[in-house]
């Protein structure tokens, strides 16, 4: 793997400005973009102007060991202050600059400018990705999407940094908050909804992060070793489903290598999988500060070198000099991104207003947050709670709501609805005493607290309060239920750990168990409420509580979505999109993540995020999440797909069209709504596979679809179409995707168990559904996880 010779990428900053100096301004002979050809406006740029164009305007955020913004460029005042990036305007030729920002759950930029809080720029605060994926419901997501599309538009942004789907390979990925699922379909369609959503408002999307990028740790430097198989089926799967469902305007590479080369120069990766195989028609950007060899990354796809230095401008215009980069594959390179510039509202110079709807939009993020969230338990009818009561509200979350994980994933939002904020505009009573603790507890622990060395870091979290036991005695004979909140965050740079953070804390479990046993003591409820950024450890303690709302990060009216939800205002319907497994050693990746350091190897990129040389390797293959638990018979806390509802469902008649497949057969079901209120289900359908050469998971989802608002006593019929890629596996040793002949089980379910109807589907023959290139290769051979003929 070859090096960016850092004195090479600094050898011609002179000569690159001399010509550009030289370059004759706004020439009226000169093509304009927009009234020329794009190959017109191409053939008169120079070298200089084209390497440019490729490479960002750098970052101005002056700190030690990250590269210095270029001098000329800070000159150019920002249109969008906070805004993660910029591309070079060539004004000469009627080429705008572009502006990117941050944004899986909100348009991430500065909320006060030089000062001035007279007026104010802040964004509203969406739910996180996972939440959104546990709805279950496109739907909802494109909602979500063209609220912040609109959003964006309305701000001066160009793209949005967004979204990010990729694979929960691990419960302590650390940002597995901005991601949807373990599972690539459930991924794929959701990345597909947003991309539609926001790019239907005329503002760009990146889907992200392209690819295996599946943990923080040495995240620059770490070498992914993943089968071709398990790339193909899990890891890129999602990518390829975005891609062709939504075409967004661009992707951005990941920060990692897969078996043994960087993401943002694998030619394997992002010409001939991504544009060749998927038709992939917009540019590739790399994640900030990314890769270490920006000629090799022009060579391989990736067209534009984000947040940009003025060394990778003249590496390219050096590569070009002595022929390791071809002037026709930079022309491409700046042909794909002239052609996302022409879609943009910078070119079309769209009159944003600074002024969104952010009211509407508030009460959007509001809706959707009830969706997504998933009711674990409720025994004995805990929930929904009865109007105007007394509450004793336990937890530090409960007074100081995580609304979103931290990073590049974090909103700068106006507010945050706290739990008990929400509970008292529902016309219930907070204990005033409890509130008042937690207040000044939380407000002296935040004084205390470092401030982290970088605005992205998160600060590190507050200890949960101590209760003293007759507080709790003195609560529970005095008021009629109690909630506690239980939070978690996580973001980038780091992963999460095992203990008090997947586990719980000894002051969380004491909380828990003295709570619970006030409180049944005197026959009155305790509900736990989650609202963490991942999956956390519930089995040791469930049984103790008596409902446990699953609230995730709800964005910043979370305080009023959770209120909605326990007081049955709306009814939860929220699945789970990523397994709760008993234990973390349950965990089929356990061992692996999130790698090991690569001690005494020379490092391949110097700077303040690079981390060290390292490798993680997938030995779990395909069989990640409930394709694991369920094919190896490992019983986890909460299934996949598994959620509760304040009503009950039932399955009617399953038809296939056909019990033989020939091309395409569709599937039919009947929901009825069997309970005493308006409810949603989610049905989900699952396709097993004979057991023949290839080893299969127990069951795959292969489809799935949220009912209509089913009032008591309504159905509602789905139809879901099953195709050959439905039924096809990857065979690495053809490099092809193959459905095995034989007897498959089409089987919908209330989750990845809870199985309702099962019909039988017969292939008659092997059938060849794609044949694909041989690319991505491990460098060494991987004992990947199997299961026995058996399973």
């Amino acid at each position: 793997m070859k090096k960016l010779c850092v004195a090479k990428c600094l050898v011609a900053t002179v000569l690159v400005s001399v010509t550009l100096a030289q370059t004759p301004p706004g020439s009226g002979s000169a093509p304009q973009l927009g009234k020329n050809t794009v190959k017109e406006v191409i053939a008169a740029m120079t070298v200089e102007e084209k390497a440019k164009l490729l490479v960002g305007m750098g970052m101005d955020l002056n700190i030690p060991g990250l590269p210095k913004m270029d001098e000329d460029d800070k000159k150019v005042p920002e249109k969008v202050p906070g805004a993660a990036g910029r591309t070079h305007a060539i004004p000469r030729l009627g080429i705008p600059s572009l502006t990117l920002s941050d944004g899986p759950a909100g348009v991430r930029i500065n909320p006060i400018r030089n000062g001035d809080t007279s007026r104010t720029y802040y964004a509203t605060g969406f739910p996180i990705g996972t939440l959104l994926a546990s709805s279950w419901d496109t739907a909802l997501v494109h909602r979500v999407a063209v609220a912040l599309g609109s959003e964006a538009r309305e701000y001066g942004i160009d793209i949005m940094l967004a979204p990010a789907l990729n694979i929960h390979r691990n419960p302590l990925g650390g940002r597995n908050f901005e991601y949807y699922s373990e599972d690539p379909l459930l991924s794929g369609r959701m990345a597909a909804a947003y991309v539609r959503g926001v790019q239907s408002t005329g503002v760009g999307t990146s889907i992200k992060h392209f690819a295996a990028n599946n943990q923080e740790f040495n995240r620059m430097q770490s070498n992914s070793l993943v089968s071709e198989r398990a790339l193909r089926e899990i890891y890129l799967k999602g990518f390829e489903i975005a891609v062709r469902e939504s075409q967004p305007w661009t992707v951005m590479s990941s920060y990692n290598l897969i078996n043994g080369t960087y993401a943002s120069q694998s030619p394997d990766l992002l010409t001939t999988i991504l544009r060749r195989e998927w038709g992939f028609k917009g540019f590739v950007m790399t994640d900030w500060f990314g890769g270490n060899d920006a000629g090799a990354q022009m060579r391989s796809g990736n067209d534009v070198i984000m947040p940009g230095i003025l060394g990778q401008t003249n590496a390219i215009v050096s590569a070009v000099s002595d022929g390791t980069l071809t002037r026709e594959q930079l022309d491409e390179n700046v042909e794909r991104v002239l052609n996302i510039v022409l879609q943009s509202p910078a070119f079309k110079s769209y009159k944003y207003s600074e002024q969104p709807d952010l009211k509407a939009h508030a009460q959007i993020a509001r809706e959707a947050a009830t969706e997504g969230m998933v009711l674990l338990k409720n025994d004995g009818n805990a929930l929904p709670l009865g109007p105007s009561l007394k509450i004793a509200l336990f937890g530090d979350s409960s007074y100081d709501l995580i609304a979103g994980g931290s990073g590049s994933g974090d909103v700068n939002k106006a507010y945050v609805v706290s739990l008990d904020q929400g509970l008292a505009a529902a016309g219930h009573v907070v204990d005033a005493s409890l509130k008042t603790s937690y207040l000044h507890y939380i407000a002296d622990q935040k004084s205390k607290r470092p401030k982290p060395l970088i605005p992205f870091f998160p600060p590190p979290p507050i200890p949960e309060m101590q209760v003293e036991i007759n507080i709790l005695q003195k609560a529970a004979n005095d008021l009629d239920v109690a909630l506690i909140t239980l939070g978690r965050n996580s973001g980038e740079f780091s992963d999460r750990n095992i203990e008090n953070d997947f586990l719980l804390s000894a002051t969380e479990q004491a909380l828990v168990k003295n709570v619970s046993e006030a409180f049944h003591a005197k026959a009155k409820k305790v509900i736990v409420v989650l609202n963490v950024a991942g999956v956390i450890e519930v089995a040791s303690w469930r049984e103790q509580v008596d409902a446990v709302l699953l609230a995730w990060q709800p964005g910043q009216e979370g305080g009023h979505s959770i209120t909605d939800v326990l007081s049955g205002k709306v009814n939860p319907s929220g699945k789970l999109a990523t397994t709760f497994p008993v234990t973390y050693q349950d965990v089929p990746s356990a061992k692996t993540f999130p790698g090991k350091e690569l001690v005494g190897q020379k490092p391949l990129l110097s700077n303040l995020f690079a981390g060290k040389p390292a490798e993680v390797t997938y030995e779990e293959g395909i069989f990640v999440g409930y394709r694991y638990y369920n094919t190896f018979g490992v019983k986890p806390a909460y299934e996949f797909g598994y959620g509760l509802s304040f009503s009950d469902f039932s399955y009617g008649d399953f038809r296939l069209s056909s019990d033989r497949f020939d091309g395409k057969v569709t599937a039919t079901v009947s929901v009825t709504n069997t309970g005493k209120v308006s409810g949603k289900d989610v049905v989900q359908l699952y396709i097993a596979a004979p057991k023949r050469e290839l080893s299969k998971p127990q069951s795959e989802l292969r489809a799935f679809a949220k009912t209509d608002l089913l009032p008591p006593g309504q159905s509602q019929t789905l139809t879901f179409t099953i195709t050959g890629n439905d039924l096809a596996s990857y065979d690495s040793s053809s490099s092809s995707w193959i459905a095995e002949a034989g007897s498959y089980t089409v089987a919908i379910g209330a989750s990845s168990v809870n199985i309702k109807k099962t019909a039988k589907l017969v292939l008659g023959k092997d059938l060849v559904v794609d044949k694909v290139h041989k690319l991505l290769s491990p460098q060494r051979e991987i004992v990947e996880l199997k299961p026995n003929r058996s399973n």
